[in-house]
């Protein structure tokens, strides 16, 4: 049986190849982003539906399962568990109405690491609340990008809901051990951006943090000055992100969607060089032949904005494994809870 997804906040699709591999069909998409939403039609063959807000639920096709990176909005009334009610006028009540209409087996969200903190908590407990009032059992985790195969620290806050009593057991996902950003590095480019030795500074005692990164030398240009004390120019903090270099052997930090001219320096056989676009989209887990459009600049914040694709494989695959089985098959009966009347 081939089971079906909707792919919303789609961005360039990292949920979709994810969940694809595992054999997941993907019926219906959402992405606001006219960029994004060029680059996957390139890949995919689909154009997403654009404002979420305007999508008429009766028109998305039937489903099994619900996918999204969705924004993180304040919520009007956090905190005084109205639950559903509480998300009107967030994106994230978008995601509630389509669920309350469908009632699809199983819900996977993703967020920024911090999210399970904004607005002191109460917006992780207001989403929670909310599947919760829509009939599916919830849990969460942070979960680490590197630990699925790619060479770079990216904390994202998951949430899974399942129609039904079981929750998701984040323990059996399978963890991989770690690699270097030199695994994925190309082997040979004419065009690799190489520093000047006049333009950085390698520090002659770097440290290999707990996160696996490695900073060893910065580029020569102003560091901070509030609360800096002197002779710190070893800390990484005193250095603005993309003035920092990196060891190849060790970790990359969170790609930014904020950074348009991809500025992530490594220290790879006693050189200093920018990663080139190709190299972001791999420490993403994008497979080479992923088709990239549009200026660097717009790549640049897509790769940044996207999920880690090994991670959604891993999800997708115990998702099937944990509630796609004969048992739960048969005794599948959506409750009929009619929070509110459906958008027209």
């Amino acid at each position: 049986m081939s089971y079906k997804f909707i792919d919303l906040f789609a961005g360039i699709g990292g949920f979709r190849l994810g969940f694809e591999k595992y054999g997941f069909k993907c019926v219906f998409s959402s992405e606001i982003d006219k960029h994004a939403q060029e680059m996957y039609y390139e890949n995919f063959g689909d154009m997403p539906f654009g404002d979420i807000t305007k999508i008429k639920v009766q028109d998305i096709p039937k489903f099994d399962i619900l996918s999204g990176g969705f924004p993180c909005q304040p919520f009007s009334i956090a905190g005084e568990k109205k639950g559903f009610n509480d998300t009107r006028g967030t994106l994230f009540f978008d995601i509630a109405r389509i669920l309350e209409y469908h009632k699809p087996k199983v819900v996977v969200l993703e967020n920024v690491k911090h999210f399970k903190d904004h607005d002191k908590g109460k917006t992780l407990q207001i989403v929670l609340q909310t599947l919760e009032q829509l009939g599916y059992s919830t849990s969460w985790q942070v979960l680490n990008a590197k630990d699925f195969g790619v060479p770079q620290n990216r904390e994202r806050t998951i949430i899974i809901g399942f129609y039904n009593k079981t929750k998701f057991d984040f323990l059996n996902l399978e963890k991989k051990q770690n690699i270097k950003i030199s695994d994925i590095l190309e082997n040979d480019n004419n065009n690799f951006e190489y520093l000047d030795e006049l333009e950085y500074t390698i520090i002659k005692t770097p440290k290999k943090q707990i996160s696996g990164l490695t900073f060893v030398g910065y580029r020569n240009k102003k560091i901070r000055k509030n609360g800096v004390r002197k002779n710190t120019e070893h800390l990484s903090r005193v250095h603005k992100q993309p003035n920092r270099i990196y060891s190849s052997e060790g970790t990359h930090p969170t790609l930014s969607s904020q950074e348009p001219t991809g500025r992530y320096f490594i220290y790879h056989k006693k050189r200093v060089r920018k990663l080139t676009l190709k190299e972001c989209y791999r420490l993403m887990g994008f497979p080479d032949k992923f088709k990239k459009i549009g200026t660097n600049a717009k790549q640049y914040n897509r790769v940044g904005n996207s999920i880690v694709v090994p991670m959604v494989e891993e999800i997708a695959k115990q998702i099937k494994c944990q509630f796609f089985n004969q048992k739960y098959e048969l005794n599948y009966q959506p409750k009929q809870l009619n929070l509110f009347d459906p958008v027209n």
